[in-house]
């Protein structure tokens, strides 16, 4: 390298790629990686659309119509000139991806086989990030990182993860090979291997479970499975005053009939009948 194109580098501030520093990153992505054909990869990522998508019905429909495919193919050509250290053609190409399809991918993020991005639109996967293979993305989720700092700061994704639409998994976490992230959740710590994490922050509620309905691929797509933690802790305390009124001898429709409040429509829980709510209610109107 010259003295003039150093200099120039100097005044424009120039970075090396955080992919080409010292510090390699041994990712799941990158120890499963195998050397494919171009041709061998794209039947790959084509191939892995009909597998997950009932609403794929051909390969030529998958070429076409799916802005994930097209992101993940544009992706993988701005990888490679990141690696090669050309950043500005890198980070170019990955721009108009981003118009064309709504999926920002950062041209130095590392994504193993068979990656599927379903509807794609508010994707956005970060420099550091690491996918490894047969991961599933859907809308809106966002890899992000928590620092500004250079170096490792995105997520690290193993094999089969599901991550549902609107998640956000930020920082440089871990989340363990066969595990969930249910939709609109945040996870900002590790995930143990094949666990299932809702809420913000995420909270694992669900460890390892058996699929009736799983592919041949082993990928877990079953979302309506997902439980509702508070619904489970609020029943948990129903339960639990039901025990603590019977060992004070307390019968349950006694005590519902000494606290009758009429300020709501729950008549199912306070075992209240619709007359009486509805009265409570009118009387409530009169007073105001």
């Amino acid at each position: 390298m010259s003295a003039t194109e150093q200099h120039l580098k100097e005044e424009l501030g120039y970075r090396q790629p955080t992919a080409q520093k010292s510090e390699v990153r041994h990712s799941t992505a990158q120890k499963s990686e195998v050397r494919l054909s171009r041709w061998a990869r794209l039947k790959e990522d084509i191939g892995c659309v009909l597998q997950r998508d009932p609403a794929a019905r051909s390969r030529l429909e998958v070429i076409f119509t799916y802005p994930g495919v097209h992101a993940l193919l544009v992706h993988r050509l701005a990888h490679g000139l990141w690696r090669r250290q050309w950043p500005f053609s890198a980070r170019l190409l990955a721009y108009f991806a981003r118009i064309w399809t709504g999926v920002d991918i950062h041209p130095g993020a590392v994504i193993g086989r068979r990656f599927f991005i379903d509807h794609g639109a508010g994707v956005v996967i970060g420099e550091t990030a690491e996918v490894g293979d047969d991961v599933t993305l859907y809308h809106g989720v966002t890899l992000g990182g928590t620092s500004w700092r250079t170096g490792k700061r995105h997520p690290t994704l193993g094999n089969g993860v599901v991550v549902g639409a609107g998640a956000k998994v930020l920082g440089p976490l871990t989340i363990g090979d066969h595990s969930k992230v249910g939709a609109n959740s945040v996870v900002i710590k590790d995930v143990a291997p094949r666990r299932t994490v809702v809420g913000i922050p995420a909270k694992a509620v669900r460890s390892a479970r058996t699929s009736a309905s799983d592919n041949p691929y082993g990928i877990d797509l079953d979302h309506h499975f997902i439980p509702d933690p508070v619904a489970t802790a609020m029943s948990c305390l129903m339960e639990r005053i039901q025990q603590l009124e019977t060992a004070l001898g307390v019968e349950q429709q006694e005590s519902f009939e000494r606290r009758r409040c009429g300020a709501c429509d729950g008549s199912t829980l306070c075992r209240h009948t619709a007359e009486e709510g509805a009265t409570a209610q009118q009387q409530t109107r009169e007073q105001e």
